[in-house]
């Protein structure tokens, strides 16, 4: 289950919008994925659920999703290695 490690009820409901908006996303802009469409609709509610209590509201929470499920991560840190390298 998901959901199961929220206990928040507001942050529970968040997450369950969320996750329907960022799956139709999914759809809309037709992302690729690399399972069958039920395994990547359950991974992309992993996803949520685990960022829920991080975002800032529903919408934070549905680009912080979709960019982890593309796998790609807004906190990545810059390689500073490559400017000062030259």
């Amino acid at each position: 289950m998901p959901f199961s490690s929220l206990s928040d009820p507001v942050v529970i409901a968040r997450a369950l919008s969320a996750s329907e908006a960022a799956w139709a996303r999914v759809k809309d802009e037709q992302i690729m994925m690399f399972g069958s469409e039920e395994a990547e609709q359950t991974r992309l509610k992993f996803i949520v659920a685990s960022l829920a209590p991080l975002a800032l509201d529903e919408d934070d929470l549905v680009e912080r999703a979709i960019a982890h499920f593309r796998g790609k991560s807004r906190s990545e840190p810059q390689d500073a290695t490559s400017d000062s390298a030259s």
